[in-house]
């Protein structure tokens, strides 16, 4: 056990040895400075907190930001509040959906220095930054565009008693909730954005939107495009700061009348707490996960194996919906565990801008040493064996190689907590009833996928995962038009979708008396 612990320390050489120079717009979008957007204006912070940006594939810092204090909070809350009354608000859906339309060219015209900027604010590798910019940036845009013009309600004639009564009709109308207070992560910054921005403007609310302070730098872009796209001053605030103090406060502020949130569960309840607290705000939150792999023995295993590899070790693991949790049937077991461990292996770890790098790093030292625990933790639980990793890649940069620890029990802590990081845990089964008493284990139920030829299999088992969303034979892809969201401890609420539309209205019925006037 002690030699596996000492390896975790070892140097790892197949490192790509690539570190591209930013382009010179990089450079020069870098040395502008990072402010707030409260109205039209840019400012600076005004608390006494910094927030240092650091590229955690090279460990330097690329900007300085001074954060928000409650101050401003209070005044992005009140621009907000003026435009959904004044302005943005009162907007037919046609005229939000050509500003949105806008939003959405702009997107794809700067889509390859946002990618870039993104790379080196969370390190994410650029061949899968700038997809995330035009998938889930310019596409959700333009797909909420065409929702502005559709929101509406209904008119009946109610039931009175045992009889309908004719002499009344009920209309109802779907109006937008009001001030929107978004918080998003760090691990894909403009996707996440684009997910609340643009169906709560679609729906005709206003945005008070605060960065992830460990890469807040993608924010300024779609500040910029935002007024550019001819979004009235106030519909798009945006503040960078810390979780504990404004990130905060926004839950439990009086004058927001929502709350959209992508991180932890941890937070995700904290957030609820003071929302409840306060003045009842409603919320959507997309937390954490532990989404199940589950791979039966007819499967296309030359498709399956590659990708459910990816399934976690993607972005560094650092994703939700990653497929930490692979269920392989005893038959297949060991050729699924030699596969996924060629593929782990011979995986190009290295700088985000590098070409060919498909493994970047993790975003901080901090992260990164909350994996090497989870990796000790999965050396000493009984059973475990690591097949895969454990070496420290050289420094600069926060990189971990992927890990693969095979016999695994459903009940281990490596196969319970989320961990975000790659760090995969395989796990045997035979029969399909305990397959999903130890799939539904975890208090999790973001995503997952099922590997199988057999259809009636795949539904069955697919129907059986309480997860949010569950695949067959490929991986929680996203697409503006397919709900996501989580079950259980995995969050309240869906984005993407009509689904994603819906947390941003409110119903109001009016019942009127159209009948003969005594």
């Amino acid at each position: 056990m002690s030699d596996k612990l000492d390896a975790i320390g070892e140097p790892e050489r197949a490192m790509h040895p690539v570190r591209p120079d930013y382009s010179d717009a990089a450079k020069a979008w870098l040395a502008r400075p990072q402010k707030l957007l409260i109205g039209d204006r840019w400012l600076e912070g005004s608390s006494a907190r910094r927030i240092d940006v650091e590229n955690p594939g090279r460990e330097e810092r690329i900007a300085e930001i001074a954060a928000a204090s409650i101050e401003d909070l209070d005044r992005a809350v009140a621009a907000a509040r003026c435009a959904f009354e004044t302005t943005w608000g009162r907007m037919h859906g046609r005229e939000r959906a050509r500003v949105l339309l806008r939003m959405a060219e702009l997107l794809d015209r700067d889509a390859d220095l946002i990618g870039e900027i993104m790379t080196i604010d969370n390190g994410t590798p650029l061949a899968s930054s700038t997809p995330v910019v035009r998938l889930l940036g310019a596409e959700l845009f333009r797909y909420y565009a065409g929702w502005a013009t559709k929101i509406s309600g209904e008119a009946f004639t109610p039931a009175v008693g045992s009889r309908v009564d004719h002499d009344f009709v009920v209309a109802t109308l779907r109006e937008p909730i009001g001030v929107v207070g978004a918080i998003v992560p760090w691990n894909a910054p403009a996707g996440m954005m684009a997910m609340k921005v643009a169906p709560a403007l679609a729906a005709g609310c206003a945005i008070v939107l605060k960065t992830a302070e460990l890469a807040p730098l993608v924010g300024r872009f779609f500040g910029e495009l935002m007024l550019e796209a001819g979004a009235p001053p106030g519909t798009f605030n945006l503040l960078h700061g810390h979780g504990d103090d404004v990130g905060a406060a926004m839950a439990s502020h009086p004058g927001i009348d929502k709350i959209a949130f992508t991180g932890s569960t941890r937070v995700g309840r904290s957030i609820a707490q003071a929302a409840a607290a306060s003045n009842l705000k409603r919320v959507t939150l997309e937390l954490g996960g532990k989404s199940p792999v589950i791979v039966f023995p007819d499967a296309d295993l030359a498709e399956a194996i590659p990708a459910v590899a990816m399934a976690c070790f993607f972005v560094s693991g650092q994703a939700c919906m990653a497929g930490t949790r692979l269920f392989v049937h005893d038959d297949v077991y060991d050729e699924v565990a030699a596969g996924v461990a060629e593929v782990a292996r011979n995986l190009s770890l290295g700088d985000g801008l590098a070409p060919g790098s498909v493994i970047g790093p993790v975003i901080s030292a901090r992260q990164k040493a909350r994996i090497e625990d989870y990796v000790r933790i999965g050396l000493e639980e009984d059973g475990a064996t690591m097949l895969v990793g454990g070496e420290a890649a050289p420094s600069p940069g926060h990189f971990i190689r992927p890990v693969l620890f095979t016999e695994v029990r459903a009940d281990m802590r490596i196969a319970q907590e989320e961990i975000f990081g790659p760090v995969l845990s395989m796990i045997r089964f035979r029969d399909e009833a305990d397959l999903l008493r130890e799939v539904n284990s975890t208090v999790y139920g973001l995503s997952g996928s099922v590997w199988t030829r057999d259809i009636r299999r795949a539904l069955r088992v697919a129907h059986g995962v309480d997860s949010g969303q569950v695949a067959v034979n490929y991986h929680a892809a996203m697409s503006p038009e397919t709900p996501f969201g989580g079950n259980r401890q995995s969050g309240w609420g869906r984005e993407l979708g009509r689904e994603g539309l819906e947390p941003y209205l409110k119903t109001k019925a009016i019942s009127i008396n159209v009948g003969p006037r005594a």
